[in-house]
């Protein structure tokens, strides 16, 4: 890309991101945060889960994005009776008597991980390697995937006919959780006049793999301050029930707090967070902005939270 100084650069990042932003709205009604977030965690390299109830636009979210960002696209359904093999491929025969790998649908810019939690964790974990790793091992080979790479995936929720919890080494490669909430009255009366009339909204492609590769990296080398850093990572040991940085509400209503990962994710999510308003460098207030969804998934309430009726939300915000 052809910018002068890095400051250049970020100003652009901006004028694409609101561009981006708005193509998603020619499509996407309201849920403003959900598609802020997915984008501060697409360009910090991360993946996202999304919960909600059936019929939230969750997956028509992730096909919007894919279009204006211009990038390849797969949908995997999750379902009882799905193999390992059915998101990463397989080995054949082929005529000459060779074994032939095709790819399966997890080659792919954007994977959209459909109603995940509706398959054993024996293929969920199938994802693990990709979703860390980006590549794949098939008998012993190893297949690079296509950069950039995300998993969206979504979830209903756990209350819910036929889900499988996902493991925690699952939950962790996630960088947010996002909760879908239904739309207000005028968001839902507009979905209705939309999606009811029979006139479509073409998007445009604002971004191409090559320029959302160089915002990342540009991304990455914007500087963090000493204190920021120190809040970012005192906020997670808080977390960690019985320990010597551990907070009361931890030790009172934690089984296990956040690891490492959660550090590194609210330090890169507050940088994205910073750019898209303009800033060069994250504050505080951008650590405290990205907390709530990279946290969330990353505690585990004990029984006296839960026979208390104290959500993980309440307990994060206690925190901060």
């Amino acid at each position: 890309m052809d910018y002068k100084s890095d400051v250049e650069a970020v100003d652009a990042f901006v004028k694409k991101y609101m561009l981006l932003k708005n193509e998603i709205a020619k499509v996407i009604v309201g849920q403003e945060e959900i598609v802020k977030r997915t984008l501060i965690s697409i360009f910090s390299q991360g993946h996202v889960l999304l919960v909600g109830v059936p019929g939230l636009a969750k997956t028509l979210l992730v096909n919007t994005i894919g279009q204006v960002l211009g990038l390849t696209y797969s949908r995997i359904q999750f379902t009882p009776d799905l193999m390992p093999s059915d998101i990463i491929g397989t080995e054949i025969l082929d005529e000459t008597r060779r074994f032939k790998f095709i790819k399966g649908p997890v080659f792919a810019n954007i994977l959209l991980a459909d109603e995940i939690n509706r398959t054993p964790p024996k293929t969920q974990s199938a994802l693990l390697e990709a979703m860390q790793e980006k590549a794949v091992t098939v008998a012993g080979d190893t297949y690079k995937l296509d950069a950039p790479f995300f998993v969206l995936a979504t979830q209903n929720p756990i209350e819910q006919e036929g889900t499988y919890p996902l493991p925690e080494a699952q939950l962790d490669r996630f960088m947010f959780n996002l909760i879908l909430d239904y739309p207000s009255f005028d968001e839902e009366l507009d979905i209705i006049k939309r999606t009811t009339s029979g006139a479509e909204q073409p998007v445009t492609k604002v971004l191409d793999a090559d320029e959302i590769l160089f915002f990342q990296q540009l991304l990455r080398k914007i500087p963090v301050a000493q204190n920021v850093m120190e809040y970012a990572v005192n906020l997670v040991a808080k977390t960690r029930p019985h320990t010597s940085t551990g907070h009361e509400w931890a030790d009172q209503y934690l089984n296990w707090g956040a690891g490492p990962r959660a550090s590194q994710y609210l330090i890169i999510g507050a940088k994205t967070h910073a750019a898209i308003n303009g800033k060069y460098s994250p504050d505080i207030e951008d650590v405290k902005a990205v907390a709530l969804p990279v946290m969330r998934h990353r505690i585990v309430r004990n029984y006296k939270a839960e026979a208390e009726r104290i959500e993980v939300d309440d307990i994060i915000n206690t925190l901060i």
